[in-house]
């Protein structure tokens, strides 16, 4: 995986996510810890408003192929693939994460190709909407 910057995780997505993982199985659990482990811990009121936290939506595009995409990166019990949201737990969730608008990540897929994810826009994020319990 490489990046061009860090990324930022807000103080309360770390510590539900920390124990999220304590109680997954799932085959993106350490791929997860292993990007939480390099996040920078921001207070939940002082995280920029381009940063993609849990619960916001997304834009992004893969820089492969130009295909643009939006979803809304929530936690396991509120994935739906119909409704465009992705669980933190899914390859995509995990690479997004973190990063702020206009940074890329190289990201394998569960096809095992390597994409590059690009984030273009954050439509909505529950910290700068003043939604601090989401």
């Amino acid at each position: 995986m490489t990046m061009n910057d860090s990324l930022l995780v807000t103080d309360q997505d770390y510590e539900r996510l920390v124990l999220l993982l304590q109680n997954t199985n799932s085959p993106t659990a350490a791929a997860l810890e292993e990007e939480l482990g390099r996040a920078t811990l921001v207070p939940q009121k002082e995280i920029p408003k381009d940063v993609v936290t849990m619960n916001s939506t997304v834009a992004f595009v893969a820089m492969e192929t130009g295909k643009e995409s939006e979803i809304t990166l929530v936690y396991p019990k509120d994935a739906d693939v119909t409704k465009s949201c992705i669980s933190v737990l899914a390859p995509v969730g995990v690479a997004l994460l973190g990063l702020r608008v206009g940074q890329a990540i190289k990201w394998p897929m569960p096809n095992g190709e390597l994409r590059q994810l690009q984030v273009t826009g954050i439509k909505y994020q529950p910290e700068a909407s003043g939604d601090w319990e989401l």
